[in-house]
């Protein structure tokens, strides 16, 4: 299978909206990437994002892969190759989130739609997805992501605040749910989640006693350059590496200026589902 999506599985996508790909890396190379998520000292460029219930989620994002291992992922081939087939044609790499719920304490997501957000970024088209890899168990216990299936075919739904965070209007999601099914999409370690940018999710607070990291990467086509001169926006040709590439990378330290991390205290960016406050970090 080129790329790990079989014929069948572009077809499943195409129909609900997602494909989930079991054990795409192995586990040394996930033990080699939360390695590097550690040693790197990733963590020290998150900021928490708030669910207004008393939980929040430690998140962090940047905007250009990198040559650290981290970077090696996102710019993988069995990734790359993947979104590509599923898009249609090339892509290049959009931003990548670290997304840390930490045990009793993670926060939730409301129900929302990435393109909800990517929207106000001035793309154009729907032609983006997201490649979420579970780097730690993710299951209902600890706010594994929940979907409504083929729910991406309704189109982009407007958003907005809902208390802490921004999600699709209350009232679309009820009607939604009542023809698309909801999923809980419970990953080991090592597996891969497509999802279109249309698809609606969320998922729940982590009360379980252990923790739940994954590792988000966001593509689009190179046709879709946006409409606004925002510079992590902008078409940046991705550098594809062969898979081997992961466990050979030795760079575990992040180059901070080559990834352009996001610093909510300096960074202002209205595509996030977060409100901006003014103590620091995102809400």
């Amino acid at each position: 299978m080129e790329g790990y999506i079989s014929e069948q599985m572009l077809d499943d996508y195409k129909k609900n909206g997602y494909v989930k790909v079991t054990q795409m890396f192995n586990k040394e190379e996930i033990t080699h990437i939360e390695k590097a998520i550690i040693d790197g000292n990733i963590a020290s460029h998150g900021y928490g994002a708030k669910d207004g219930e008393g939980g929040a989620m430690n998140m962090v994002l940047w905007w250009h892969p990198g040559n650290d291992v981290t970077g090696m992922v996102a710019r993988s081939s069995r990734i790359v190759t993947a979104c590509e087939k599923i898009l249609g044609e090339e892509v290049y790499h959009y931003h990548t989130k670290l997304m840390m719920k930490q045990p009793k304490t993670g926060g939730k997501f409301i129900w929302h739609q990435d393109y909800g957000y990517w929207y106000n970024f001035g793309f154009l088209f729907p032609n983006m997805m997201t490649v979420f890899i579970a780097v730690d168990p993710c299951k209902k216990e600890n706010g594994c992501l929940q979907v409504l299936k083929g729910s991406h075919l309704c189109g982009r739904i407007n958003h907005k605040k809902q208390g802490y965070q921004v999600g699709a209007d209350l009232d679309r999601i009820e009607v939604i749910e009542k023809c698309c099914p909801k999923e809980y999409v419970e990953m080991d370690p090592g597996d891969v989640l497509f999802f279109d940018c249309n698809l609606l999710h969320c998922s729940s607070e982590n009360l379980s006693a252990e923790r739940r990291w994954a590792f988000l990467c966001a593509y689009s086509s190179v046709t879709n350059a946006p409409l606004t001169n925002h510079k992590p926006s902008l078409y940046t040709p991705l550098d594809t590496v062969p898979d081997s590439a992961i466990l050979d990378c030795k760079q575990f330290q992040p180059n901070d200026e080559e990834k352009l991390f996001y610093n909510p205290e300096t960074d202002v960016l209205d595509d996030l589902p977060f409100k901006q406050n003014t103590e620091g970090g995102k809400e």
